[in-house]
C-alpha cells in the first residue's frame, strides 16, 4: 500500500464485545485463480458487510479480515508488515501447536444468525479458492464467563486505550491502521477442572470465582494466569485487546475457549504465551494448561480497511522469497519448530 496523505481507517479490531462470533480460518488453494478470488474479497468485504448488516442495524455486525505470513507475498505487492511471521510452536511443560492458516475472518454481532449469514456469503463468494482449516461458533456465556466458570476479559482496554494497544501507528508507517492477531483454540477437561476445589481454582486464575475480584498480590500465586499474562516493559504495562469466546459440542463432550488477541506488535502476545507454556521463571508455568489444551495456533496481520479497499483483484505480485525479519527468532517457515511459548489467553485480559 502506498503511503497516503490521509490517516488509514482501521478494520473494526476494537469493536465492542458482542454475544456471538464466528472464527473462520481458511487456507488458499494453489493457483492464480484462487489468489485472485481472495484479492477480490478484500475490496468486496465492506459491501457484503453492509448488505447483511442492513437487515438489523442494531445487530452491530462487523468482520475483520487478516492474512498469514506464508500467503502475504502471494497476494500483495510491495513491502511486508515488518513483524509478520508464522506462529511459533512452543514446547514447554505443555505444548502450543502451530497450525495452518492463510486467511482469518473474525465475524461478530449481537445475533448468531447475522454472523452465520455473512460467513455463508463469504464462503459462497470464495468457493473453490479456499479450504476450511477451522471454523468455530462462539457464544456469550451468562455474565461474560468462560466455561470454567470465571469472568473472561475483565481487564480488556477500551476506547483510546484499546486503540493504543492494538492499532499500529508510526512504528510501521506503511501499515499504519493495521494490527496483529493471534488465535488459539483451547479444549477444557471440565470434569478434571470441576474436581479442583474452588479456592485452588481461584489461585490458578488469580481472581475470585463468583465476585470476580482480583486476588491481592500477597496471596496470589506466582503461577496465576493473570500474573503470567501481565507484561511490563520499561515500567509500562503492555495491553492487548482480547475477544475470547466459549464454544462447545455437548454431544461430543467438547468444551473450550477460542482465544483471540489483537496487538500492535505480536511480541507482547508471544511473551505472554512463553510465560504460560515455559513459565516465568522456566518451570513456573500456567497451571490452567493442566486442564486446557491448545489444539490450534496461528498468527495473522490485519491490514487497515483502507488497504483492503485499495486491493486490485488482478494485481498479482511477482513471486519472491519473503524478506528476512529483523528478529531471526521470529521468522521461521511454517514447518520450522522451535522452543518458545505462545499460550492461552483464555481467561482475563490481564496484560
Amino acid at each position: 500500500m502506498a503511503a497516503d496523505e490521509t490517516k488509514p481507517t482501521p478494520q473494526p479490531v476494537v469493536a465492542r464485545l458482542t454475544r456471538a462470533a464466528i472464527f473462520l480460518v481458511l487456507t488458499i488453494n494453489p493457483g492464480r485463480e484462487s489468489e485472485t478470488a481472495v484479492r477480490s474479497m478484500c475490496a468486496d468485504l465492506a459491501g457484503l458487510l453492509r448488505a447483511v448488516g442492513f437487515r438489523d442495524l442494531e445487530g452491530r455486525l462487523s468482520c475483520v479480515m487478516a492474512f498469514g505470513s506464508d500467503m502475504w507475498d502471494r497476494l500483495f505487492e510491495g513491502q511486508r508488515p515488518k513483524d509478520l511471521h508464522p506462529f511459533k510452536e512452543i514446547r514447554g511443560v505443555h505444548h502450543a501447536v502451530s497450525t495452518p492458516g492463510d486467511v482469518l475472518f473474525h465475524i461478530r454481532a449481537t445475533r448468531m444468525d447475522l454472523c452465520f449469514e455473512l460467513a455463508m456469503e463469504i464462503m459462497a463468494r470464495l468457493g473453490d479458492a479456499v479450504a476450511t482449516a477451522d471454523q468455530v461458533q462462539g457464544f456469550n456465556y451468562f455474565d461474560d464467563r468462560d466455561l470454567i466458570g470465571f469472568v473472561d476479559g475483565t481487564e480488556n482496554p477500551v476506547d483510546q486505550d484499546a486503540i493504543n494497544a492494538a492499532i499500529i501507528d508510526d512504528e510501521d508507517p506503511v501499515f499504519a491502521g493495521g494490527s496483529y492477531v493471534i488465535v488459539q483454540k483451547y479444549l477444557h477437561d471440565l470434569k478434571r477442572w470441576n474436581a479442583i476445589p474452588v479456592e485452588v481454582q481461584e489461585g490458578i486464575v488469580g481472581r475470585k470465582k463468583f465476585s470476580n475480584i482480583e486476588l491481592d498480590d500477597s496471596v496470589k500465586p506466582s503461577y496465576a494466569h493473570n500474573a503470567l499474562t501481565t507484561i511490563v516493559e520499561n515500567g509500562e504495562e503492555l495491553d492487548i485487546v482480547r475477544d475470547n469466546m466459549p464454544f462447545g459440542d455437548v454431544g461430543k463432550g467438547e468444551f473450550g475457549t477460542y482465544f483471540i488477541g489483537y496487538a500492535r506488535s505480536p511480541a507482547r502476545i508471544e511473551q505472554m504465551l512463553v510465560n504460560m507454556f515455559i513459565g516465568r521463571p522456566p518451570g513456573n508455568y500456567d497451571r490452567l494448561l493442566d486442564v486446557s489444551q491448545a489444539i490450534t495456533g496461528s498468527l495473522f496481520f490485519v491490514p487497515s480497511a483502507s488497504f483492503l479497499d485499495g486491493v486490485e483483484p488482478d494485481a498479482a505480485p511477482a513471486m519472491s522469497a519473503p524478506a528476512d525479519q529483523p528478529d531471526g527468532t521470529i521468522s521461521p517457515s511454517r514447518n520450522e519448530k522451535m522452543d518458545g511459548s505462545l499460550g492461552i489467553g483464555s481467561l482475563k485480559k490481564e496484560v
